[in-house]
């Protein structure tokens, strides 16, 4: 009986609702981290800027046009049309569409100083989580987290490199746009620093534990 529970597989569960959960939880955490006041991540930095210079248009609808550019880059850089890039696209739509729904909401909630600690924390803690379930979920991801790394593989570049290059170019559009266009910096806070240093390892740290206890199947993997 020991001998049978040390060997215990982890639970299977179905790719397809984790990448919906996993939208779900990182469209609320990226406003919530918004609401908080301490700033907001650097792959929603770029659509948020155009929100505020550009507010014609929604933080949501700005966030699938920029993940569009992107995909439209990877496909140009390839010199094809990639299917699984067109399906990413369409999780980054619904991921928009998911911002500005959670954005209706979240903007009324009270925003006292420690509601705003609060709200910051359980974003962390949201993101760190939903991150953990789209990398394993065996589903397409959203473009703005498939960008770097199919980049680094037609590139040859280390995915490393990419990945912080491509988050600072982000930060500083943010930070030249809102300078710019506002007469202020807006939109990079304590948040931003804190969540760009240690949000890869609170991510490790959380797909340890998923690891351990579950594993993900998809309709996708026999086209993997």
């Amino acid at each position: 009986m020991n001998e049978l529970e040390t060997t215990k597989q982890p639970a299977v569960y179905r790719g397809e609702v984790a990448l919906l959960a996993a939208v779900m939880i990182n469209s609320l955490a990226v406003v919530l981290m918004l609401h908080s006041g301490s700033g907001i991540s650097a792959i929603s930095s770029v659509p948020y800027a155009f929100s505020l210079v550009l507010p014609r248009l929604s933080l949501g609808t700005w966030t699938y046009l920029f993940q569009g550019v992107l995909v439209l880059s990877l496909m140009l850089l390839r010199r094809r049309f990639v299917p699984a890039y067109l399906l990413s696209f369409v999780v980054g739509f619904v991921f928009g569409k998911l911002l500005d729904l959670h954005k209706a909401w979240i903007d009324a909630l009270p925003a006292t100083l420690p509601l705003r600690v609060l709200y910051f924390v359980l974003s962390y803690v949201l993101l760190a989580i939903g991150i953990a379930v789209s990398n394993r979920c065996k589903m397409p991801i959203v473009p703005t987290d498939l960008f770097p790394r199919e980049l680094a593989a037609i590139t040859g570049w280390p995915y490393s490199r990419i990945k912080v290059t491509f988050d600072v170019l982000c930060l500083a559009t943010t930070a030249l746009m809102t300078v710019v266009f506002l007469g202020r910096l807006d939109g990079l806070g304590v948040g931003t620093v804190l969540a760009a240093l240690t949000l890869g390892k609170a991510i490790g740290k959380v797909g340890e534990v998923l690891d351990r206890h579950m594993t993900f199947v998809s309709c996708l993997e026999a086209y993997a």
